[in-house]
């Protein structure tokens, strides 16, 4: 038996939900990605008025084109910060010695860029 199995489990638990975590923020990105080439191709298209083509335009402005790639790069450093946590974690439970918790400054920050890149989105949209 695994000393300490059940925290190395719990371990791998919060690894695997930070990388649901992470897969669904670069999906999310992929989605406005691809909303953004709809838009695009939508306001390119000779059947619309030239009212209908300039509120496309403006909903797939620079916000809308930088926003997913920006999801995208933020759910890439999920899973690369949640790897190298888990396998530090890893470490610190095999270790003998008692250990203080580590600090949260990597997940505050990608959590923040985040809720910033989301929102800045939403109230875009809003706007827009």
């Amino acid at each position: 038996m695994i000393r300490g199995y059940s925290d190395h489990a719990a371990n791998e638990r919060t690894f695997l939900a930070w990388v649901r975590t992470g897969i669904a923020v670069i999906a999310f990105g992929f989605v406005i990605e691809k909303f953004n080439l709809f838009l695009l191709t939508m306001a390119n298209a000779n059947s619309l008025d030239a009212g209908r083509r300039l509120q496309l335009e403006r909903l797939s402005g620079p916000l809308g084109r930088y926003d997913g790639l920006a999801l995208i790069v933020v759910g890439i450093a999920l899973v690369a910060v949640a790897a190298m946590r888990f396998v530090r974690t890893g470490q610190l439970l095999d270790d003998q010695e008692t250990h203080s918790a580590g600090g949260v400054r990597a997940e505050l920050l990608l959590s923040t860029a985040l809720a910033l890149i989301v929102a800045g989105f939403s109230t875009y949209l809003a706007l827009g």
